[in-house]
């Protein structure tokens, strides 16, 4: 092994050497780290990771566009680049065994690069207890299944028309992340670990592609912004916002964000945030229930409110004018990076927010999910 490394690494400055120890280093190190979680909880979740995030708010929360965007497009114009590159020297006929070599090496480069950033900066977050461990997750009983639906029924009912009332305004993104800091200030105030300062918000500069790829928001570890998908429909918005937000937090899990977001669209003093977490998360709910109990799912969607049954069939013409062949394609690859990432289930992750609701219910009384 040692000599094939040698070989690999024949002809290049020492710096670069040294740099190429370095991030070799640096990725064994995360690896080993992060199979123990009790560590990764208290040294970087808790510890570390805190000071990185507010620092890159601090930096880029005050531009009004997504320099994490920007950075993404300059990527894939550079692999748009190399690509024609690749493409022109095989058609020459220059592509020797040098040139595969130097290629190769440029390419583990990078990746080692962005190993080392997206672990240190966010993604060692994958790793830690989380919530699931304080709430002691068990499997449940389609009876608390139909206990949660039933009550996220209610509450959808009583939003039905305040939830609606100042909907058009959150098509500025100043009033939608103003919302969403006053329902992170609200929960913090309860419980400091949902404390958010130094905010960074900002509509994604790749929402029209983002509707054909079927994304509402998204994080970006490299610069610590939370993008939203600005062109989804309006009452979907806020709870992704939070969403969104919960990843900012350090909590990287799908149903930990989601739960989080929760916590905090429901402390909103804002009907609108709150319309739109009881909506998400009944759609969560009712095809959990579904699956076990047909009828009795249909029996639930028959029972919620005219508004609300007016916002389900505008999302499902939302869906099915930009469904396309790609999206399942772009899902399935998302959905290997989730499992490869302690995500088991993939994109079904999402779903499981409902059995934390349900765990969370059973612990701290269901009046605490209203």
């Amino acid at each position: 092994m040692q000599k094939y490394f040698g070989v690999f690494l024949a002809g290049m400055p020492i710096r670069r050497k040294i740099t190429w120890a370095g991030l070799i280093l640096f990725a064994a190190a995360i690896k080993v780290f992060s199979y123990y979680p009790s560590a990764v909880e208290s040294c970087y979740s808790k510890g570390l990771y805190p000071v990185i995030a507010r620092l890159q708010r601090m930096l880029f929360g005050w531009i009004p566009f997504s320099i994490g965007d920007m950075l993404y497009l300059c990527v894939i114009m550079l692999l748009i680049y190399r690509l024609v590159r690749l493409v022109r020297a095989l058609v020459r006929g220059e592509a020797g065994k040098g040139w595969f070599a130097r290629f190769l090496r440029r390419a583990v480069f990078a990746l080692l690069w962005v190993y080392v950033l997206f672990n240190g900066l966010w993604g060692l977050n994958y790793d830690r207890l989380g919530i699931a461990d304080q709430l002691q997750v068990r499997p449940y009983s389609t009876a608390e299944l139909h206990r949660l639906t039933s009550l996220l029924v209610a509450q959808l009912n009583i939003l039905d028309s305040t939830g609606r009332l100042h909907r058009a305004e959150l098509s500025h993104m100043g009033v939608l992340r103003a919302g969403a800091i006053t329902a992170y200030d609200s929960l913090g105030g309860r419980d400091r670990r949902f404390v958010y300062r130094n905010p960074s918000v900002k509509p994604s500069l790749f929402s029209w592609p983002g509707v054909f790829l079927g994304f509402a928001g998204y994080y970006n570890p490299f610069s610590g912004e939370a993008q939203v998908n600005t062109r989804n429909p309006l009452f979907t918005q806020p709870y992704t916002t939070c969403h969104e937000i919960a990843h900012q937090l350090g909590y990287a899990k799908e149903n930990e964000a989601n739960f989080v977001g929760f916590l905090a669209a429901r402390n909103s003093p804002d009907p609108t945030f709150r319309y739109s977490v009881y909506l998400d998360l009944f759609l969560y709910a009712v095809r959990e229930l579904y699956v076990r109990d047909s009828a009795l799912a249909r029996s639930f969607r028959d029972s919620v409110g005219p508004g609300v049954r007016q916002d389900l069939r505008e999302l499902q013409r939302f869906n099915r004018k930009y469904g396309n062949p790609l999206e399942p394609m772009i899902w399935a690859m998302y959905g290997k990076y989730l499992r490869a990432n302690r995500q088991p289930r993939g994109i079904a992750t999402y779903s499981q927010v409902t059995a934390w609701l349900i765990a969370y219910g059973n612990k701290n009384g269901w009046e605490a999910l209203e």
